[in-house]
């Protein structure tokens, strides 16, 4: 499995790329997977199509989402109408973002007691990780210093990194996964990589790093290119991937409409950048067994 150019037919391909991983093709019932979504939306960008893969082969698939999206000012002033948005409408579009989440699983088949919210401040979880062990840590956005969502798995929760890994700890042990979905911690939005670290290390905690696969979604400036949709092309390598060896899954036809129906349910996130969700609808998916370069 070389990290440099792999040729095929004679072409240099643009990223490192391994052959296979039979734990992204070879799905049996035994399997259950768990999809670490930082924010809802994330989880149909990245795995949609890999996700009906592994449902139609019998196996589980479930989704944790670790924010709920209310640190996301310009959404809430395109859906407020308003230069201002306020704590309370923060606290709206969370909940209209985990309302868009759950039509979503509808759509693509994921059953409601696989989904899990756990509400955590959007924009905070890395603050949460290094700094906000065993303190609270208070959201700049809604002013919020614990859980404000009924729907959590832990509703008033305190904001802290030690609440975090015990909530997504709790979710581990329900959903027991052998295969774990997260972004890698070289994605450039902090929620991204905090999410990425909290599944690294909690599974490492568990000596089952080995189960762990990583994707990209905010993979660097001008990516994914080219915007809008463009469902007959391969999903290009995000350049804060570099180094990582990426493993694409081909998708369906059938698996592309599923994914496009999808992330149509975020009609919020698709009032202020439709065509960037739209370049994730590709014919490819890409994954690696690699946090990071350097681990």
């Amino acid at each position: 499995m070389s990290r440099f150019y792999t040729l095929a037919l004679g072409l240099a391909l643009p990223f490192a790329v391994a052959a296979q991983d039979s734990s992204l093709t070879q799905f049996t019932a035994a399997d259950h997977v768990l999809i670490v979504s930082p924010h809802p939306d994330d989880e149909s960008l990245c795995c949609a199509g890999l996700a009906q893969q592994a449902m139609r082969a019998g196996a589980t698939v479930a989704v944790v989402w670790i924010t709920s999206g209310d640190g996301f000012e310009v959404d809430a002033m395109v859906v407020e109408r308003s230069l201002r948005p306020h704590v309370r409408g923060l606290q709206s579009l969370a909940r209209m973002r985990m309302a868009e989440a759950r039509k979503a699983m509808e759509v693509l088949g994921v059953p409601p007691q696989r989904q899990y919210f756990l509400g955590y401040p959007d924009r905070g979880i890395s603050r949460l990780l290094l700094d906000f062990e065993n303190k609270p840590y208070r959201s700049r956005y809604t002013g919020a210093s614990a859980v404000p969502y009924s729907e959590a798995v832990s509703p008033g929760a305190l904001y802290t990194g030690q609440a975090l890994m015990k909530d997504f700890a709790t979710v581990l042990d329900r959903e027991q996964p052998t295969l774990v979905l997260a972004a890698s911690p070289q994605d450039t939005h902090p929620d991204h990589r905090g999410s990425g670290e909290l599944a690294t290390h909690a599974m490492a905690a568990r000596g089952q790093s080995s189960r762990v696969r990583y994707w990209i979604v905010h993979g660097g400036e001008r990516w994914p290119r080219p915007l809008g949709l463009h469902p007959t092309l391969a999903q290009t390598s995000p350049p804060r991937g570099a180094g990582m060896i990426w493993v694409p899954v081909d998708l369906s036809t059938t698996d592309i409409a599923l994914k496009e129906a999808t992330i149509l349910q975020y009609r919020s996130q698709l009032k202020v950048m439709a065509r960037k969700l739209q370049a994730y609808v590709r014919r490819t998916e890409l994954f690696s067994a690699m946090p990071a370069d350097d681990e």
